[in-house]
């Protein structure tokens, strides 16, 4: 068999955590070159540290140092400079992740130039054309060759949008890998420690998305619930979110609040010990709430939609949206509940055993022979 040659696109946080067992796999694969590409689109120490630090990833080939910009810049940018090192480089696969631009960068820049695409996290669709991951995810498979799937449900986006069976492949989620890989570092982390914090005693809050902390009133209808729920809330602002706060006159009325505990972000596996001893999490994150459903924690998402829709299903996830009435009855409702860890310990994950990087880097292989 040939050796083969993928350059992994990658550019933000989650990306890299959904990428990191796959990576770890290859980069021991004597059959495998990989040329991984940092396009940057979330370009700070932190990043930095996740890769090289945590993780043990492979260091970049290429760091194309892209930052912030609007949609257009960013991914505009992103295409010019994944298209010269495809170019320059020749992969036989460019390998991309997730919803956000970088992995739509990633696709088109590799379509054009006729080299076959991988996508991890295939299938996700919450029905929403209004947030600028679901017209990412949607263009990144239809441009894709190999779409490898997590759930059921995304396998049957996939055939109910007309892609052939024969590029779609159920492997599970990655994410899963991630978290059993790093179990026994999530388990030892000091975070509560640090923060003074008794397990099972507060409540996890994250919201970062621009529908949200872009816009006042719905920032404030978030701080307000958590003021009435009245129960210890600890809040990783966003900087995005830090910024608004301030520039909506918002910081000084929830800071007075006795019951949010505002701190900096966290790093992966703090974050996830964090959220593991929680009573409950309110997030408008995606990866969030399928960490949540793993860690068999009650999850309410303020959003509308969700590109999770099994979470909902099984019971273990509500959409709230930013209503605080809806949010302050949802939360008092699962606060007030016995036992909701055990009721959720209790179903059965559609994401995946764990072995979903295997089968992943697997089918890779095989299409190199």
């Amino acid at each position: 068999m040939k050796s083969l040659k993928i350059m992994p696109v990658v550019g933000v946080r989650p990306q890299i955590i959904k990428a990191a067992p796959l990576l770890k796999l290859l980069s021991r694969n004597k059959k495998v070159q990989l040329e991984l590409l940092n396009t940057g689109q979330h370009y700070d120490l932190e990043m930095s540290r996740v890769f090289f630090t945590d993780f043990s990833l492979p260091r970049p080939l290429i760091n194309l140092k892209i930052g912030s910009g609007t949609h257009a810049e960013q991914t505009g940018a992103m295409m010019v400079g994944i298209e010269k090192a495809i170019t320059h480089h020749r992969p036989d696969v460019v390998l991309v992740f997730g919803d956000a631009n970088t992995a739509l960068a990633g696709a088109l820049a590799a379509v054009k130039v006729h080299v076959p695409i991988a996508h991890v996290e295939s299938g996700l669709r919450s029905g929403d054309r209004d947030m600028p991951e679901e017209v990412n995810r949607i263009l990144v498979d239809h441009c894709s060759d190999l779409l490898f799937a997590p759930t059921n449900l995304a396998v049957r986006n996939l055939f109910n949008e007309g892609i052939s069976p024969r590029s779609v492949f159920h492997v599970g989620d990655t994410m899963v890998d991630a978290m059993l890989l790093w179990k026994r570092a999530i388990e030892s982390s000091t975070i509560l420690h640090k923060l003074a914090l008794k397990r099972e005693d507060y409540v996890v809050l994250t919201t970062h998305r621009a529908e949200n902390v872009d816009n006042p009133r719905r920032l404030n209808q978030i701080l307000s619930a958590i003021a009435k729920i009245r129960t210890l809330t600890v809040f990783p602002v966003h900087p995005r979110t830090r910024r608004n706060l301030h520039k909506f006159g918002l910081w000084s009325k929830f800071k007075r609040s006795d019951c949010i505990l505002p701190i900096a972000p966290l790093d992966y596996l703090d974050m996830l010990s964090l959220m593991s001893s929680s009573k409950l999490i309110m997030t408008d994150s995606g990866g969030m709430q399928k960490e949540a459903f793993l860690l068999r924690v009650p999850c309410l998402t303020l959003r509308d939609q969700t590109e999770w829709l099994e979470t909902v299903k099984l019971g273990a996830n509500r959409l709230v949206g930013t209503s605080r009435s809806r949010i302050v009855k949802e939360a008092k409702r699962i606060l007030a509940e016995k036992d909701p860890k055990k009721r959720l310990s209790r179903l059965k994950s559609p994401f995946g055993d764990g072995h979903a990087s295997e089968r992943i880097a697997s089918i890779l292989l095989q299409k190199a022979k």
